[in-house]
């Protein structure tokens, strides 16, 4: 964090250098800094003193969708998508979750990780297009215990990327800025006024650049990167080609919502919860629910009969999707590296379908899934009988593991014994144990915030930690990687072209 406020004042200083584009000449917009946080932003509201980015600002689009246009998840895409195509840009298939080009990564995170190569401690960029845009759906388990209490996190979501390298094919971004720009005014109906840009920075692996956030009342829709420096911020040079890093969430986008619900309650709940959110001060759930409540005046006990369905069924949903591409993808739910990941969402959907006592298993939600998506991802189609196949074997053997569980509770409530953090993370990972289980028999009064955190970048460590094997392989030509030309490719044949020692063999080409 400290070498991003060094480069964000860096940049900043010279902001005409690198956060000024042609659009906020002939537009017509201003630069101004938040007298609530300091970050300068631009926008066409020349009295307008807060910055766009909460809590200096609230939430104002909740009952004011950003975009006009009613469109649901699938048929959003399609409109940004022809946006794009009509201005030059090759649309291609998603990557899999699954990053198997990338050796410190489980799981794809963003769009821009599709074109990354590492070699030599480097970053490599390799565009199967130039420009283009891809529905990248991308998986982040960070935020776990905020997923579904928020409304704004997900473990998977589809990262609308955007990306052209700066040269005679693709641009730089006054284009980039245009583009975007118009995508929201021209095509999604959004007025110029409520557009505001804020000035960032960006630091990924071996490179990194300046950013410009786009907002409108209080959402931010996009982050245009725009990485023009590799190395690290204490020494580093200019990239031959320099790339756009486009990247917004579709589920962002979407104004079009079918459900069955108390909207007004609803929209009271999340309106208070926000601000109280922002504001802080809240030392756990419980005391935030009870300032939800008083700032609502309703009873706590109505408003958590309203919204912990609410937000266990949106948990649910969203770690399903998360499983089902993962799953489509070549990953399963397991005790070690990134399919601890996955075991993590699923056995946390699994506990929520207890709680409530829903007839429902997360095989069928799948299928819900895939049968919508299938139009956006058609490959999930393909995989439909795999990714059923998994889920209710996983969960056979979750349900083979409960008699154990509930001898484990019996004897820990028996004992009186007081439940560590430390106890809390064995149970979670021997036995499958989760806390909100425990919660529920009394043995804890809060989950720890971070305790979701905690055991999955455990796991994820181990992938940096992994042991790297030193060979001379420099007498050999380079082995051919084919998953870098066919993501999907699970078979091959392939050359033998040396063996090393007793355990390594050459090949002229591989799909591992």
């Amino acid at each position: 964090m400290e070498d991003k406020e060094v480069l964000r004042r860096k940049f900043s200083e010279e902001y005409w250098k690198y956060y000024k584009v042609e659009l906020f000449d002939t537009e017509g917009f201003v630069r101004k800094k938040c007298i609530k946080c300091g970050k300068f932003f631009w926008t066409l509201q020349g009295d307008r003193l807060l910055c766009p980015d909460p809590p200096c600002q609230s939430y104002e689009f909740l009952d004011n969708p950003p975009t006009k246009k009613r469109l649901d998840y699938v048929n959003t895409w399609k409109e940004i998508e022809d946006f794009f195509v009509n201005n030059r840009h090759t649309s291609i298939r998603r990557y899999p979750v699954v990053c198997r080009w990338r050796p410190d990564l489980y799981f794809t995170v963003a769009s821009i990780i599709d074109f990354q190569r590492i070699e030599g401690g480097k970053v490599v960029f390799e565009f199967p297009s130039n420009p283009l845009i891809v529905p990248q759906m991308c998986l982040r388990f960070n935020d776990l215990p905020n997923i579904g209490f928020t409304g704004r996190h997900y473990s998977g979501f589809c990262m609308i990327g955007q990306h052209a390298l700066a040269n005679e094919e693709g641009y730089w971004k006054d284009e980039c800025i245009k583009l975007d720009f118009d995508l929201l005014t021209k095509r999604l109906g959004i007025e110029k006024e409520e557009v505001i840009f804020i000035e960032d920075v960006w630091l990924g692996y071996g490179a990194f650049g300046y950013s410009l956030e786009y907002y409108i009342r209080g959402l931010e829709l996009g982050n245009a990167v725009f990485t023009e420096f590799e190395g690290n911020p204490s020494s580093y040079k200019v990239m031959k080609d320099k790339v756009i890093d486009m990247g917004a969430g579709l589920e962002r986008f979407i104004n079009e919502l079918n459900l069955n619900y108390d909207y007004d309650f609803m929209l009271n709940y999340y309106k208070n919860a926000y601000k109280i959110l922002d504001e802080g001060g809240y030392k756990d759930l419980k005391e935030f629910r009870n300032l939800c409540s008083k700032r609502m005046n309703v009873d706590i006990k109505l408003l958590e009969d309203k919204i912990l369905p609410f937000e266990a069924l949106y948990t649910i949903l969203d770690h399903t999707r998360s499983l089902v591409f993962a799953i489509a993808d070549g990953a399963l739910p397991s005790n070690t590296g990134g399919g601890y990941n996955l075991r993590v969402i699923f056995r946390r959907a699994l506990s929520l379908i207890k709680k409530f006592g829903w007839k429902i298993d997360l095989a069928t939600i799948a299928q819900w899934h895939i049968d919508y998506l299938k139009e956006l991802y058609p490959e999930l189609l393909e995989h439909k009988e795999d990714i059923t196949t998994v889920l209710r074997v996983e969960d056979q053997k979750y349900q083979n593991t409960l008699k154990r569980i509930d001898a484990i509770l019996d004897s820990l409530i028996k004992s009186k014994k007081e439940i560590s953090y430390e106890d809390m993370i064995r149970l979670y990972d021997s036995e499958g144990i989760t806390p909100e289980i425990l919660k529920e028999k009394g043995l804890i009064q809060e989950i720890p915030k971070d305790f979701y955190n905690k055991v999955t970048s455990k796991h994820e460590l181990q992938k940096q930690q992994e042991r790297k094997i030193e060979l001379d392989v420099s007498s050999y030509p380079p082995t051919r990687a084919l998953f870098y030309e066919d993501q999907y490719i699970y078979e091959f044949e392939a050359k033998v072209l040396g063996i090393i020692g007793e355990k390594y063999v050459i090949l002229d080409k591989t799909a591992f």
